[in-house]
């Protein structure tokens, strides 16, 4: 009897971990992480509150190949709180790396955005709501008057406005 031939059910789809997952080593590699773990998974190896204030920028390796130096970047107001983590920062990096592949670890301040951009991300602020035309409000208060809840009355003489605001426009 002849068996059937397996077919594969993606239909020539590959999954995008394992489309970058050459790129992603490369690149890291490049800024000496021999473990792209510690990038993928740092809120995980450090936890969640150092990986808030901080982020892994470089591995870097001395003359003598005797234990590395892990770069860490973080804002100046956080720098003095990273510091007094730094040997728990160590302990767990080599934990995830499985030997003593970090010797030290360095914090470098500066802007959230990185080494190349070299200035803060700084974000507009949020834009007030717009207050809508005066004979629009007057409108729907009148149409929303024989509602009895005060809270109910209110909350449609202002959608009642919004709408009739939008249709003008």
């Amino acid at each position: 009897m002849k068996q059937p031939r397996h077919t594969s059910t993606t239909r020539g789809f590959s999954r995008a971990a394992t489309l970058m997952q050459t790129r992603i080593r490369t690149a890291s590699e490049s800024r000496g992480f021999a473990v792209t773990r510690l990038l993928t998974h740092w809120s995980e190896i450090v936890g969640e509150a150092t990986a808030a204030i901080a982020t892994p920028v470089k591995v870097g390796y001395g003359k003598g190949g005797l234990g590395a130096t892990l770069t860490v970047l973080t804002t100046g107001a956080q720098a003095p709180m990273l510091e007094m983590q730094k040997e728990q920062i160590r302990e767990k990096v080599n934990a995830c790396y499985g030997y003593k592949a970090i010797a030290q670890v360095r914090i470098t301040q500066t802007a959230p955005v990185g080494f190349h951009e070299g200035r803060a991300n700084f974000a507009s602020a949020p834009a007030r709501p717009k207050q809508p035309d005066p004979e629009f409000q007057a409108a729907s208060a009148d149409l929303s008057r024989n509602v009895q809840s005060e809270d109910l009355r209110a909350a449609l003489a202002a959608l009642g406005a919004n709408i009739l605001a939008k249709n003008k426009s």
